[in-house]
């Protein structure tokens, strides 16, 4: 390379870097607006997180809230070591299934009486389509087909099959968007609201529409959705609806799942995993079965009180805050998120998996042929997402206590541990 050639080449590096320069400053100054405009910013203090630490992994797990091991260790230490069993009534543990359930509904748009918690949300997604095939087949016997969404997590296609061999019934995948997915055969449908690998939202209003016109019941898998985005399940009239409580309702680690039935089903109800505590009478301990009123029916056996009582706290966070604002600041953070990444990272060297428009959740989904060796990387530098194989990088933006400094530093550190085009933080 020529004297003159090099010359021109640390100029056009020099203008490179100025240029760059100029981009981060101005995010950075959009991050600042951001953050001191935000109305959940005073939430993030009801968490308790690791210092330095960017969180991006609240659509797997959500953050500790920082009532949590207080309560629980109260149910252990005061309830349990000192009430024993008189803690079922004396402090309350046989209600608390509907008294969470109450706590949870505001975040789904449903009105009181419609949601119960416990089991896992497994468990949940067998009750739910077990009891829409039963319900479409009281109405119809001759539909014969339960339809599953075809960007489903695995685990409800795993148990959509498991119930078609055990109901005799055929099973079908149809993707969300297909207009014809249903038809005079089918009984229910099982659909994931958000797809968890590339954050896109489905159209809850229009596939129940789609569905309901058919005959068929639908049951929503909400777990990527409840408690990032308004959900509004009875308003559209919804059926049968499942989520976990580990995500973005912070619950802990294998915290209880929640089932919803929309009120005018409940006495129609008939659900495959009876427990005592759904009987009428419970402590009759009758040889057959009497399901209780409204969704006391919708229980199973005795609750897991440790796991629901850490979830009751958690929910506390939710004190004052409205599922609107949280929707507003997700698509802010996520929108941000890749703006950050189109401005700091080398071109191309990213694709971005999740929709541009309000068609998201509360995730950003990255694709790069070495999404699995950047993940550890990242960990080193405290940012922490997720690796969903082969080549997906997930990072989950929980309103309730990310920032947009922290969504700007994610993105800075992503574009440096890629080899992106970051400067140096000033």
């Amino acid at each position: 390379m020529s004297d003159l050639d090099a010359a021109g080449r640390t100029g056009f590096d020099d203008a490179v870097s100025a240029d760059s320069a100029a981009e981060t400053a101005e995010l950075a100054e959009r991050a600042r607006a951001l953050d001191e405009s935000d109305p959940l910013a005073t939430v993030r203090e009801r968490f308790s997180l690791p210092p330095g630490v960017v969180y991006l992994d609240g659509n797997s797990l959500g953050a500790l809230p920082s009532a949590v091991p207080g309560r629980v260790a109260e149910a252990i230490s005061r309830e349990w070591g000192q009430g024993l069993i008189a803690s079922w009534w004396d402090a309350g543990w046989w209600d608390a299934p509907q008294r969470v359930g109450e706590l949870i509904a505001p975040l789904l748009g449903a009105a009181p009486g419609q949601v119960v918690v416990g089991d896992s949300t497994s468990v949940n997604v067998f009750r739910a389509v077990v009891a829409g095939w039963r319900l479409a087949r009281q109405d119809d016997p001759g539909r014969t087909e339960i339809v599953v969404d075809d960007t489903t997590f695995p685990t409800d296609g795993y148990l959509a099959a498991s119930a078609g061999r055990l109901l005799g019934a055929r099973v079908r995948r149809a993707h969300p968007t297909d207009v014809h997915a249903f038809d005079e055969r089918t009984a229910v449908a099982l659909m994931n609201h958000v797809d968890y690998r590339t954050g896109r939202r489905w159209d809850l209003p229009a596939v129940t529409a789609r569905a309901q016109q058919a005959g068929a019941r639908i049951v929503w898998d909400l777990s990527h959705s409840a408690g990032a985005l308004p959900v509004d399940l009875d308003r559209h009239g919804v059926d049968l609806a499942v989520g976990c409580g580990y995500k973005f309702l912070n619950g802990g680690p294998g915290a209880p799942s929640y089932l919803y039935v929309r009120s005018e089903l409940h006495e129609r109800l008939d659900q495959p995993l009876p427990g005592w505590s759904s009987h009428a009478e419970p402590f009759a301990m009758e040889p057959d079965y009497r399901p209780a009123d409204g969704m006391a029916r919708a229980r199973g056996g005795t609750p897991e009180i440790l796991s629901l009582l850490a979830l009751e706290a958690a929910l506390g966070v939710w004190q004052g805050v409205e599922i609107d604002q949280v929707r507003v600041k997700s698509l802010a953070l996520t929108g941000f998120f890749m703006d950050c990444v189109a401005a700091l990272t080398a071109p191309g060297r990213f694709r971005v998996l999740t929709p541009r428009d309000d068609d998201r959740g509360s995730q950003v989904s990255l694709s790069a042929p070495d999404a699995a060796e950047l993940l550890p990387r990242l960990a080193r530098a405290q940012v922490i997402g997720d690796h969903r194989p082969p080549d997906v990088l997930r990072f989950g933006f929980a309103p309730l206590y990310v920032g947009f400094a922290d969504t700007l530093r994610a993105a800075r550190i992503l574009a440096e541990t890629a080899g992106g085009r970051a400067p140096a933080a000033g």
